[in-house]
């Protein structure tokens, strides 16, 4: 199954878009221009995520709904997903709040592609941990229910290979399988996730390494180390505008 959606319906695509914008507080996601796979370092991997809601009767569009209005509420605890005021429409841009390694807040978003009554599809900005797409789905197979989430994606630059290397990519199953398993107990199913990794280009595009410029790991570091001092020079501001 492919990973973009197959419809064509040019009401559910976003128009092109240059530059992503979000609200005020949220960084690495105002001026970063969307990335598709093959603007990325890494291999380039396909992952899919998929459950059933066995016999349960729910119509894929159901299913679809729930999941673009809970959106954040199926993710693991610690991650933040700030969806937009018009909700997961395309052409909107979210911003993303999510826990790593080490305590550290890694901030991004994400623009949505694409959306219908049956799928929707997700692509990250520059600076996210991956180049590429994330489609949502629900569809009727052997006359059950599915859910799946489908990611083609390359690491954005060598640092985040190395991190996908070496846990990275199991920290993205456990992410989507827990959304999958949350998904389904909202349902009153109690799933099991099915995951497969197919390594669709092996080749790492070197011409790609500068990406690590724009690196969100390394900015909402930065910016989480300054924010003793922007704390002290906030009042002190004040009280000479005063």
């Amino acid at each position: 199954m492919s990973t973009q959606p197959d419809r064509r319906d040019a009401s559910a695509w976003a128009r092109p878009v240059d530059r992503l914008t979000a609200g005020e507080g949220h960084i690495n996601v105002t001026g970063r221009r969307p990335t598709a796979p093959t603007n990325g370092f890494g291999r380039m991997w396909q992952k899919t995520y998929r459950a059933s809601l066995g016999g349960m009767e729910v119509e894929p569009t159901a299913v679809i709904a729930a999941w673009k209005e809970h959106f954040p509420e199926f993710w693991p605890v610690g991650n933040r997903f700030f969806a937009p005021l018009a909700g997961i429409a395309p052409g909107e841009v979210a911003a993303l709040d999510l826990s790593m390694p080490g305590g550290l807040r890694l901030s991004t978003g994400v623009l949505v592609l694409y959306a219908d009554e049956e799928s929707f599809t997700l692509m990250t900005p520059e600076g996210h941990m991956f180049a590429g797409w994330i489609t949502f789905s629900s569809f009727v197979e052997a006359g059950e229910t599915c859910l799946q989430a489908q990611v083609l994606m390359r690491a954005s630059d060598p640092l985040y290979e190395i991190g996908m290397t070496l846990g990275g990519h199991r920290q993205e199953d456990a992410h989507w399988t827990h959304t999958l398993l949350s998904l389904a107990e909202h349902f009153g199913v109690a799933a099991t996730v099915s995951v497969q990794a197919v390594c669709v280009d092996r080749r790492r595009q070197w011409s790609r390494a500068r990406n690590v410029w724009h690196n969100a790991g390394i900015r909402s570091a930065v910016h989480m180390a300054g924010a003793p001092m922007r704390m002290l020079h906030r009042p002190a501001r004040r009280g000479h505008e005063a």
